[in-house]
């Protein structure tokens, strides 16, 4: 399966290294998909329907297919398309493969940044094949801390309000707040230690999957705002080292 994983988003990394953005397609307020959103994920959902013909798929754009009680693979062709369409490289294909509504393999990989991310659930996590490991961070005001991108469309407002006041109350406490637009870039920088921690008030499966076991095998407690583990079905994302979501629980709060 990791084989049949680092093939698809090869294949998918190439694609985004050599295709423009081409014709955008509203999804609702103030958000997009690419023509190579839609590109990338037919192409690894044939792909992998090939290689892997008995496990389910659900990607982000054309939704699900195939078993979905069982063994699923979970993708997101361009995990930041905003930032794709404005030519910041801050941008991932981030491809799990989930089993109960828990992700136990992930591959991520950032085209415009080089980099590969891997991990399968007890085996550890590796970018570019070599070990990588949390941040030993234990001090919430010596972490930099990311946050979720804000919200648009419906309820964007009382949902904004909502996470407006959690950044407002992590600000004076943390070294720095990072907003990135990118949720598998967020967490594989929290398994490699760029990040000490992450709060992110929103959760997709395919923006989650494979960043949430890379973050576990590298050392990373990943939760709800509520402290319970996360699974797919988890409202929000948070990462860290568990002392410093110790601090950070409490800022978050259960809305």
């Amino acid at each position: 399966m990791l084989t049949a994983a680092q093939d698809a988003v090869d294949l998918a990394a190439g694609m985004l290294r050599t295709r423009l953005p081409g014709v955008l397609t509203a999804k609702g307020d103030r958000d997009m998909a690419s023509e190579v959103d839609y590109a990338v994920e037919r192409a690894v959902r044939s792909f992998l329907a090939e290689r892997t013909p008995d496990v389910g798929f659900l990607g982000e754009e054309e939704g699900a297919a195939g078993a979905a009680d069982g063994l699923t693979w979970v993708l997101d062709p361009v995990d930041g398309t905003v930032n794709l369409v404005h030519g910041i490289p801050l941008v991932a294909v981030s491809l799990g493969l989930v089993l109960a509504g828990t992700p136990i393999l992930g591959v991520v990989d950032t085209p415009f940044l080089h980099r590969r991310y891997h991990a399968v659930r007890g085996d550890g996590a590796y970018a570019d094949g070599r070990p990588i490991r949390a941040s030993g961070v234990s001090r919430l005001a010596d972490a930099v801390v990311a946050v979720g991108d804000y919200a648009v469309g419906e309820d964007a407002d009382v949902k904004n309000a909502d996470r407006l006041a959690v950044t407002g109350r992590l600000v004076p406490r943390v070294q720095r707040v990072r907003m990135l637009g990118s949720a598998a870039i967020d967490l594989v920088w929290v398994a490699e230690g760029r990040l000490d921690a992450l709060v992110m008030l929103a959760n997709k499966p395919w923006d989650t999957a494979a960043g949430v076991v890379i973050a576990r095998e590298a050392g990373a407690q990943v939760v709800d705002r509520t402290g319970a583990p996360h699974t797919m079905a988890s409202g929000e994302t948070l990462a860290g080292a568990p002392q410093l979501l110790d601090e950070l629980l409490p800022l978050v709060g259960v809305r």
